[in-house]
């Protein structure tokens, strides 16, 4: 691998392995996140879970069927206009409105995404790189029970693969069929395991009463921004892979030190 890749990896490991929308969240709201986070109230723990479901699977059904492979670049500030737009209403009505704008703000990220890997070399043609498009939302967090081994990105994506390569099976063969479809399902189960962490900080923030609308926008544009950077790093390392190998490029990554 030459010296530029090299520099590329070391940059995409610090993406991925520090997760930077947690620190975004608390410059927005001025205080420690996970204070917010206890005083979120118990039956919304829940809601949160239901919302996180909902949004993967509006996302699946209406961002994924209208991904084209068209060779035009990422457009990342349109998307976090229109993020920004959406987490007004989640400012401006604070925690119940989230379970209304969530699906909105989570189908525009996954637009972003595929942007970003399609730009990245991606075959938006292909079920499998679809699919990856929405693993990105299980790798920009974790989830309950991880420790640092199950939490790496390289550990996260085997983890993740038989549910990928389930899903993306299914979609090349049928399409997106959510009713009788148990592999869509169990790969909705595996990403809203992860991403539910990002949405309970992101619901925890909006349930601070002085938020407003502009906070609420600026808190959307920070979670876009958040994903938007995991996706860069994401299909910049599959790129990689498809140039050197995976097993060159993995040994490469773990040898980075951050």
């Amino acid at each position: 691998m030459n010296a530029t890749d090299l520099a590329l990896l070391a940059d995409y490991k610090r993406l991925l392995e520090q997760p930077s929308f947690v620190a975004r969240a608390t410059n927005l709201i001025g205080s420690p996140i996970e204070k917010a986070m206890e005083k979120l109230p118990a039956n919304w723990q829940g809601k949160i879970s239901e919302a996180t479901r909902a949004a993967l699977t509006k996302s699946l059904q209406v961002a994924t069927n209208s991904m084209d492979a068209g060779n035009h670049g990422p457009s990342p500030r349109l998307h976090k206009l229109a993020a920004a737009a959406s987490g007004a209403l989640g400012g401006a009505f604070g925690l119940p409105a989230l379970v209304v704008e969530l699906p909105v703000s989570t189908t525009i990220m996954l637009r972003s995404i595929a942007d970003i890997a399609r730009a990245s070399g991606e075959d938006l043609s292909r079920a499998d790189s679809r699919v990856e498009c929405l693993n990105v939302f299980a790798l920009g967090g974790v989830a309950t029970g991880d420790d640092g081994a199950e939490s790496g990105y390289f550990a996260v994506r085997a983890a993740l693969a038989r549910a990928v390569s389930e899903a993306a099976a299914f979609i090349a063969e049928r399409g997106i069929v959510m009713e009788g479809a148990p592999a869509l399902a169990r790969l909705i189960a595996v990403l809203a395991a992860r991403f539910q962490v990002q949405v309970s900080q992101k619901a925890a923030a909006q349930a601070i009463p002085i938020l407003g609308a502009a906070g609420g926008a600026a808190l959307n544009v920070a979670f876009t921004d958040h994903f938007q950077d995991i996706a860069t790093a994401h299909f910049g390392v599959r790129r990689l892979e498809r140039q050197y190998g995976a097993t060159v490029v993995r040994a490469a990554y773990e040898r980075i030190a951050l």
